[in-house]
């Protein structure tokens, strides 16, 4: 065990217990304090906060899912990590449903509690050094900052930061899902264009038909139905950023007036004798290989060089799992806020490993949308493996889990150390019930997630 480094503190009825763990962990260089009455230990935490406070569950007067409940009161991101004898498997599945980051069963070997306390920091310490990129401090509105983990991501945000102080046009590329409406918002905000309207718009959902009217305008007899003038969205777009999604769908006989309209800065609408200037940043987005479509004569060779400006690839979301356990967070968040629902949502740490082992095809999409329906679906306030299932297709039971491991690239010891805690998570918990699944008696079960 090499030395670690942290501020614990120790709470449980035994004072026997509370001298040996305060012992064992500052032998590998913790920082311990200890209690045998909780209220103690509650006055000690709302003094200072600690990396990690290790509580029993059953305890004389205020219980460890009581006392857990007065510390997120208190402090709502403090660690909580719960012991809990064989006899109450099911309290400890209350307390992780109510926010425990894990339990141990006892009796358990030291090595398990230092596992325990690494997996544990290792989780708080990656959300405490999220970076947060934010080019425009002076700026109020949410979609300036990003706060990411990913290096692909701060990358993104670079090249970013650069184009959106030019007035160039920029294509967005990058695979459905994955947030180009959000970067075009973010690139608006840090802009010059930022004190002007944010306009979105995706040619793929306009009708044929109607694209140019929509795009340009109309004027007053244009057609029959145009009983009054009715500007375009590059009007309604004019000194601030116009952005086209899924551009690729643009019909092939409105290219070429887009493309005068980027090479001018002017619009012509529908029925008028004379062009409007307007001055209006493009942004486009699509997650269609342009160059192919180009190959196959179904988008112009010059619009497409025109709009290639500054390209920039927005990741999958595959690629940035370091940012799982925050963007599901305000995911959350967001969700519960526009549902209306009283404060937000807790997240079981089964589902926590789910989420992070998925490969999400779908990007922040897929991940946004199961999160939706499982928060709707779920008759409690933490969501658990079987909401997951229930909103989803995503693989939560043993006949999927290799599938999942190969689309995941895991190794074999990987695909071990997963499945035991797949096959814990699908027993609550319960290891004596694991190690039977699993063929294995308790001894080796300990020693392997050790």
């Amino acid at each position: 065990m090499t030395a670690a480094s942290g501020r614990l503190l120790v709470i449980d009825d035994d004072p026997g217990v509370v001298d040996y763990l305060i012992d064992m962990l500052r032998q590998v260089n913790y920082s311990v304090v200890g209690f045998t009455e909780s209220t103690e230990a509650l006055k000690a935490i709302k003094i200072e906060p600690f990396d990690l406070v290790i509580s029993d569950i059953i305890m004389p007067g205020m219980r460890g899912l009581e006392l857990m409940a007065a510390i997120h009161h208190k402090r709502p991101e403090q660690l909580v990590l719960l012991m809990t004898a064989f006899g109450s498997i099911d309290l400890a599945m209350q307390g992780m449903r109510a926010g425990a980051c894990d339990f141990l069963t006892k009796p358990f070997r030291i090595e398990e509690l230092y596992a325990a306390i690494t997996r544990a920091l290792e989780d708080r310490q990656m959300r405490r050094t999220a970076v947060k990129v934010d080019f425009a401090s002076d700026k109020n509105s949410a979609t300036s900052v990003f706060i990411t983990h990913s290096p692909c991501m701060q990358h993104l945000i670079r090249l970013a930061k650069r184009a959106a102080a030019v007035n160039s046009t920029i294509l967005l590329t990058g695979e459905s899902g994955t947030g180009k409406s959000a970067v075009a918002h973010w690139i608006h905000d840090n802009s010059q264009h930022n004190l002007g309207p944010f306009i979105a718009v995706n040619c793929a959902a306009l009708p044929h038909s109607l694209v140019e009217s929509e795009l340009f305008g109309v004027r007053k007899g244009a057609f029959t139905d145009a009983g009054k003038d009715r500007p375009g969205l590059f009007l309604q777009a004019n000194s601030g950023t116009l952005f086209l999604d899924e551009i690729a769908e643009l019909p092939l006989e409105i290219q070429p007036k887009l493309l005068r309209a980027l090479e001018t800065g002017k619009v012509r609408a529908l029925g008028d004798t004379k062009e409007t200037e307007i001055n209006v940043r493009l942004i486009a987005a699509t997650h269609q290989p342009l160059e192919q479509r180009v190959n196959d004569k179904q988008f112009r060779s010059d619009l497409y060089h025109r709009l290639n400006v500054i390209s920039l690839e927005v990741p999958p979301l595959r690629e940035r799992k370091e940012d799982l356990d925050e963007l599901t967070k305000i995911l959350i968040d967001t969700i519960c806020l526009r549902l209306g629902k009283q404060g937000s949502v807790n997240i079981s740490v089964e589902v926590l490993r789910w989420i992070r082992a998925y490969h999400w095809p779908g990007n922040v999409r897929e991940l946004a949308n199961t999160l939706e329906r499982a928060i709707v679906l779920a008759e409690h306030d933490t969501l658990l493996l079987e909401d997951l299932a229930q909103a989803s297709k995503i693989p939560v039971n043993d006949k999927n889990f290799l599938e999942l491991a190969m689309m995941q690239g895991w190794t074999a010891e990987d695909i071990q150390q997963a499945y035991i805690r797949h096959v814990l998570a699908v027993t609550g918990g319960n290891k004596i019930q694991a190690a039977r699944i699993l063929g294995l008696d308790r001894s080796t079960l300990y020693r392997k997630l050790g």
